[in-house]
C-alpha cells in the first residue's frame, strides 16, 4: 500500500500551480534575448512586460517600479547595498536599523556589515515576535538611512505593523524597505498603502518558479545595482533575462491576486483546525507568535521535552513533512533565533516545529496529521524521561 503523503512546509516552498508549469513550459519556446531588436526578442520582451504590469497590480505600485532578480534574498542584499554605498560616500545618514527577527538575508547580512564596521541596529520584538512600533521610535533619529522590517515572519508567522514603521522612518527622513516574501498571496500587499519604498518577494513563495524575484522600487527613491554588466531593466539589475521564470511569476501574480481572499481564509481556517486539535489532543504545548497579528497558514508549535529534530523525523517516516524552522537556517542543530528573539526559553525552541499549510492542504490532512503525531509526542516524552 503506497503511504500518504503530506506537504507541510510550504513557507519554504511551494510546488507550481498547474497554470504556472504550462506557461513557464510554452514560454521556452520564446528563445529570443528580450534584449534584441529583432522580432523574436520583441515578443519575448513584451511577455516580460505582461508579468511586470501582474506583480506591479498585485502589490499596488507602478509597473516602472519592478525589478526583476533572482529572488528576495539578491533583492535584499540589493537594498543594503545602496545604502552600504551611500554610506561610503560619506552620507550624514550612516545607520541602518532593522529587527532581530528577519529572514537569514538580512540577519546574515547585518553581521557581515557590522564586522565591516557598519552601524546596524536590530530594534527587538515582543513575546509574540511583533515589534512595538513604540520601541522602534526610539531606535530612529535623523542618522538613520534606512529601516529594514518583514511584513511577516516565515517561522513563526507574525504580521509586522510595517505602514506605522514606515511613517516613524519617513518622520526622521529615512527610507523604509519591507521583505513582504511570506505574505504575499497570503494577506493583501500594498507598496501604496504602506508607504514603502522598496519592497522584496519571491515566486516559489506562492506557486511561482525558483530563482526569480522582485525588488519593487519607488520612483525616486536611491538606487544603485548590486550586478552590473548590461541595460537590463533599465540599468537597475544586468543579467540576460531569465523570460520563461519570468513568464511564470507573472502568471503567478495573477492567480495570487485572483485567489487571494479564498485562499486566505481557507489556509487560516486548516491552521486554526490544526491548532485546536493539536492542543486538545496534545498535553502541555506552547503555541509560537502573534496569534491575532498571524499569516494565515502559518502554526509555529513547541512540544516541551521532544526534540523538534525528531518530531520531524518520526512525521517524516509517516510522509508529513513539517520544519523546524526557516529552511534558509537549516542545516544546523541551533535553536531558532527567531524563537529565542521573541523570548522563548531554549528548551521551546529547541522542540518547535511548524506547519506551513499551502492550496493544495486540505482537511483530511490535518486529520492525518492529528492521528499521527499525538503518539510521536507521547513516545518522545517517554524517551526523554528514562
Amino acid at each position: 500500500m503506497e503511504q500518504k503523503t503530506i506537504y507541510l512546509d510550504n513557507n519554504a516552498t511551494t510546488p507550481m500551480h498547474e497554470d504556472v508549469i504550462e506557461a513557464v513550459h510554452q514560454a521556452n519556446v520564446l528563445f529570443g534575448n528580450a534584449s534584441s531588436m529583432h522580432s523574436y526578442g520583441r515578443e519575448a520582451a513584451m511577455a516580460i512586460e505582461e508579468s511586470r504590469k501582474a506583480l506591479a497590480s498585485l502589490i499596488d505600485c507602478n509597473p516602472s517600479s519592478i525589478v526583476f532578480t533572482s529572488g528576495a534574498s539578491e533583492s535584499n542584499n540589493t537594498v543594503f547595498n545602496i545604502f552600504r554605498e551611500r554610506i561610503d560616500l560619506g552620507s550624514k545618514r550612516n545607520r541602518i536599523v532593522t529587527t532581530t527577527i528577519e529572514h537569514p538575508s538580512i540577519n546574515e547580512l547585518v553581521k557581515y556589515l557590522r564586522n565591516l564596521g557598519y552601524r546596524v541596529d536590530e530594534c527587538p520584538v515582543d513575546g509574540s515576535g511583533r515589534v512595538d512600533p513604540e520601541v522602534m521610535k526610539t531606535y530612529l533619529d535623523e542618522d538613520v538611512a534606512l529601516v529594514s522590517v518583514m511584513a511577516g515572519n516565515n517561522e513563526i508567522g507574525t504580521i509586522q505593523p510595517v505602514k506605522e514603521i514606515a511613517g516613524l522612518a519617513h518622520e526622521v527622513g529615512a527610507y523604509m524597505h519591507t521583505d513582504a516574501t511570506q505574505a504575499i498571496g497570503k494577506i493583501p500587499v500594498s507598496m501604496q498603502s504602506w508607504d514603502v519604498d522598496y519592497l522584496s518577494l519571491s515566486g516559489h513563495k506562492f506557486y511561482g518558479p525558483k530563482g526569480i524575484g522582485v525588488l519593487a522600487v519607488k520612483p525616486k527613491a536611491p538606487y544603485t545595482p548590486l550586478v552590473h554588466g548590461g541595460h537590463q531593466e533599465g540599468g537597475k539589475r544586468a543579467g540576460t533575462y531569465n523570460t520563461a521564470a519570468i513568464v511564470g511569476i507573472g502568471v503567478a501574480a495573477t492567480l495570487a491576486e485572483r485567489d487571494l481572499e479564498e485562499e486566505s481564509k481557507k489556509l487560516w481556517t486548516l491552521r486554526e483546525m490544526l491548532r485546536v486539535g493539536i492542543e486538545e489532543r496534545i498535553p502541555n504545548v506552547v503555541v509560537n507568535g502573534n496569534q491575532e497579528h498571524c499569516l494565515p497558514g502559518t502554526l509555529d508549535v513547541s512540544f516541551p521535552h521532544a526534540e523538534g529534530e525528531s518530531i520531524l523525523l518520526y512525521l517524516d517516516m509517516e510522509g508529513i513533512m513539517v520544519s523546524t524552522g526557516s529552511a534558509c537556517a537549516s542545516g544546523s542543530l541551533e535553536p531558532s533565533y527567531v524563537l529565542l528573539a521573541s523570548g522563548v526559553d531554549i528548551e521551546l525552541a529547541h522542540g518547535s516545529i511548524r506547519f506551513s499549510f499551502g492550496r493544495y492542504n486540505t482537511e483530511e490532512d490535518v486529520a492525518y496529521v492529528l492521528e499521527k503525531l499525538p503518539p510521536i509526542i507521547k513516545r518522545l516524552r517517554e524517551m526523554s524521561t528514562r
